[in-house]
């Protein structure tokens, strides 16, 4: 038997004998539909392959280039530190944009340093816009005071506070750090922070204890107590 025979024997549909051969009946729509099939098969793999019917390799899909390579420019923003600007006051730019050309970004760090001093959010430390303190600059006036320093900004020296108002108001207009009220009266002497810390040999806290000690002893002598005197309403004592 040929090897086609067995091939087409799922497609046989009748045998018959003339003689001394045997023949067959064979449903033809079944083989052309089981070679339409086969050839469907074939081109699927092929596809897969990379490869069309003919033969020839297909072009494959999508992005063949290799990994671009760029040279990443990106620059600090000159001048962003200031001793008087309030950190964190005012959102300020400190690099430019990152460039994947490596041009130059010398231009754009210019023009964020001339934003960030134009920014009219940015505070000082005494809660003043960092625009007029630039103004002044460049007009030749003394930059503001470093409250970083200590002490009261107002009160940089040894001062009595001169004044006919109760001397425990605590009325005197003074700021710490230009956040806490200092809670000053007339009649009272603002020492420097330098000589508190003489008075401590380079310890303030030591310094103040001798102070506070000092205090003591003269309201003891004075009044026969080391606490400070009860406040009173002078009105109540005051003749009808």
């Amino acid at each position: 038997m040929a090897w086609y025979d067995d091939l087409l024997s799922p497609f046989r549909t009748a045998e018959y004998e003339s003689g001394d051969v045997v023949g067959y009946d064979y449903d033809v729509g079944k083989i052309l539909g089981a070679g339409t099939s086969a050839l469907t098969a074939g081109a699927q793999i092929a596809d897969l392959l990379g490869y069309d019917i003919g033969g020839s390799q297909q072009q494959p899909a999508g992005y063949q280039g290799g990994i671009p390579s760029y040279t990443v420019a990106r620059q600090q923003v000159p001048g962003t530190y200031d001793p008087d600007r309030r950190p964190g006051s005012g959102g300020q730019r400190y690099f430019t944009d990152v460039r994947y050309d490596g041009g130059d970004t010398s231009a754009e760090a210019a023009g964020l340093e001339a934003l960030n001093r134009a920014n009219a959010a940015a505070k000082t430390r005494e809660n003043v816009p960092m625009t007029e303190v630039y103004a002044a600059r460049e007009a030749g006036a003394k930059p503001v005071q470093q409250l970083a320093a200590g002490g009261i900004a107002s009160l940089k020296k040894s001062k009595y506070l001169d004044g006919d108002t109760d001397g425990m108001a605590d009325e005197k207009p003074a700021m710490i750090d230009g956040e806490e009220p200092a809670l000053l009266s007339d009649g009272e002497f603002v020492i420097p922070a330098d000589v508190v810390s003489h008075l401590g040999n380079g310890n303030s806290d030591a310094g103040a204890k001798v102070l506070e000690d000092m205090m003591a002893r003269v309201r003891k002598a004075r009044t026969g107590s080391e606490e400070q005197g009860a406040q009173i309403d002078p009105n109540d004592f005051l003749p009808v």
